[in-house]
This record gives C-alpha cells, structure tokens and sequence, in this order.
C-alpha cells in the first residue's frame, strides 16, 4: 500500500472530486466526439470526416484511445453506466481504422488498450476481444526479425522509414503482452520483450536519459543513426520521451517480472527527478535553452504514473522517493496548470507535441488522460489499462 501524509490525502480527494464534477459535465458534452485538444476551451473531434486532413490525422490518429480511456476511468470510479456508453462510442468510431491500412502504424496500443482490452477487461465483451487480438497482430506484424525491433511509421514525408523505432512503443507492447496472457501463444510476449530489450540498449543512455528515435539497418539489424525527433535535437532529452520509457518499462516489468526492466526503469526515473526544476515545470527537452520556456504538462503527469507504479514494485524505505516526486508533478498541475472550470472541455494546460512545432502550450488530451490514471493510482483503486 502506498504511504501518504493527511495532507496529501486531504488534497487528493479534492482533486478526485474535482475531477468527478468536471467529467460530469464534459463526458456529455463530448460524448460523440474523440478529441484530440481542445480549441477556445471546445473539444475537437478526430472522428469527423475532413477532405483536408490525413488518415493519419483523423480517425486514425494515434491518440483516439485515451477519450475512451477516462470513460473506463470514470466508469471505475463511478460506477455511472453513462461513461461506459460514452466509451463504446469511441470504440465503434475506430472499427474505420482497421480499413485503413495506411493509417495504421505502431500505435495500435495506445488506441485498443483504453477502449477495446479495457472494455473487454471490465465487462467481457467478446467483440472488444476481438477488435484487440486483430489490432495485436498488426502491432506484431511490424517486428523486425534483423534489428529485433516494432517498426514505428510507414513511410513518411522524411522518407524511408523501415528501419525506424521510437521510444513511445514502450507504450504499444502491453497490447502484445495482454494478447499473449489472454491466449497463451507466447509469440506476441517474445516479440514484446525482444523490442523492449532492443530498446533497453539502443535507446537508453548511460546517464539514464532516453533518445526519441533510432534508426537499425532494416536488413541486417544493427544502429545506424538517431534523431532528435520531438525534442530539442539529436542528443537532447525530450522529456515526454523519458516518461514513455519510464512509465514503459515499468509496464514490461509489471507484465514479465524482469528485473532488469525494473532497474532500467528506476535508472531513468533518478535520472528524470534529478532534471525536475524547483517549480515542477517540466519543460519540453531538459536540454533545451533556458529561453524561451517552453514547457509539456503532459510529460509531467505521465511521469507521474510511472513513478507511483515504481513505488508500488520497491520496498516501503524507497516508496516514498517516487511519491514524494510523482505528488510534486501532479500538485503543481493542480495548482498551475489545471482549469477546472465546467465551461471548458479540458483539465490541463500548457501541453506541447514538440519543441519545434508551433502548437505549443494547449490542451492535449493524453495530458487529460495520464494525470487521471495518476490521482486514481494514488487513491488505490485505479483500472489498469496497461
């Protein structure tokens, strides 16, 4: 059981109220939607048909799991059968993308664990079974037998993209795992932990700092070069990307029992807490220039739940390191960057993809999603969706 001051149990309970009051409203507000931000407060909708936009940017975009996701959170917590309605809209929207071949990509994780293997997990629903073992055997269908690693994008405008992986799949093969408990084929675990093992060398630094992407020789495996991605450039520390792989090994822990993911795990996470500023804004890349700030709340509430999850495998003489940084991250979100007002669709503020993208600073809805499973993960009665 996890430790916690009365003062932080009384703060907590406020913000499970909080969040309570707020999804109330929200989750009806939005119920036919699968939003990505939210633009002047209002929830946009990843399942429109836009002739402008891309499949890769409709409803096939790579975050269309995490709405459905906070239904089953609020189904758990509530009980109020309206949340499991709403997720099973989401859930329908997506049955599209498994049209779509060209949209589809490594993420079939991040899109199937919070709605189809959660649905299936609370309620049995046969069909949700069988939308995640097909999304599974695509997942598993982009192993790398050479370079023993899931291949994130198909081709891209940057080109050849085959040989090329990024930390965020750290997220995707509990899709592979679940899929193996729930069938006994030990395939999908083997391929999961042979991408988790890749990752565990030729993503991970010495100091504990993460790359974004690594590209292998799709022929004859191997590393051939890393890119920045998402962060400041090549070499830098893309916070976001330190939390899919802190949170993500632990993840591989929690499913295998293998202790070096464990260590690798907590490697990262020392390596992460020693980079949290005073203020617990956590910025974009902890190597980026000091100006302009530029900041992600997303990464902040993320680690968040990677640190409790880590509290919860150590012993009660280390829990209270992680807790003492993961309650650090989640009241500074409360405090500074949550809006809580019922006239806006989003919790928290200041998300950013990217360093180098424009959008920076705005509601993303993972960002909603992980700070959620965190104050649910505290309060000692969350639903694992990974």
């Amino acid at each position: 059981m996890l430790q916690l001051q009365n003062n932080d149990q009384t703060w907590l309970q406020e913000v499970v109220a909080k969040i309570t009051h707020k999804m109330d409203v929200v989750s009806e507000r939005s119920r036919n939607k699968i939003p990505y931000t939210a633009v002047n407060g209002v929830h946009d909708d990843r399942s429109e048909a836009n002739p402008s936009r891309m499949d890769t940017d409709g409803i096939c975009w790579w975050t269309n799991g995490f709405w459905g996701g906070m239904q089953w959170l609020m189904y758990h917590e509530t009980g109020n059968q309206k949340y499991r309605e709403i997720a099973n809209i989401s859930e329908d929207k997506l049955d599209e993308c498994f049209q779509q071949y060209n949209g589809l990509h490594h993420d079939v994780g991040f899109m199937w664990l919070p709605t189809s293997v959660a649905n299936y997990k609370v309620t049995g629903n046969a069909k949700s079974r069988r939308r995640a073992l097909h999304a599974a055997n695509l997942l598993a269908g982009r192993f790398n037998l050479a370079g023993r690693f899931i291949r994130a994008w198909n081709d891209l405008e940057e080109g050849d993209t085959r040989g090329w992986a990024i930390i965020d799949c750290m997220f995707n093969i509990p899709l592979l795992y679940w899929a193996s408990e729930e069938t006994g084929d030990p395939r999908f675990k083997q391929i999961a932990m042979a991408h988790a093992d890749t990752s565990m060398t030729s993503f991970v630094r010495l100091d504990g700092s993460v790359n974004h992407i690594v590209e292998f020789d799709p022929f004859h495996g191997g590393v051939m070069k890393t890119y920045g991605g998402q962060g400041y450039e090549d070499g830098s520390s893309w916070t976001r990307g330190q939390t899919w792989a802190l949170y993500g090994f632990m993840m591989s822990y929690i499913h295998t029992g293998k202790e070096e993911y464990l260590h690798t795990a907590k490697r990262i996470a020392h390596y992460f807490m020693a980079n949290i500023p005073g203020n617990g804004i956590i910025p974009i890349d902890f190597r980026q220039p000091k100006e302009p700030a530029y900041e992600d709340s997303t990464a902040a509430a993320i680690a968040a739940c990677g640190l409790i999850e880590i509290a919860k495998a150590v012993g009660e003489h280390e829990q209270a390191i992680y807790i003492n940084a993961a309650l650090k991250l989640l009241r500074t979100l409360d405090e500074s960057r949550s809006d809580w007002s019922l006239d806006t669709d989003n919790f928290l503020t200041g998300g950013s993809a990217a360093y180098h993208n424009p959008n920076r600073h705005t509601p993303i809805i993972y960002g909603d999603y992980y700070f959620m499973e965190a104050v649910f993960k505290l309060k000692g009665n969350d639903l694992y969706l990974w």
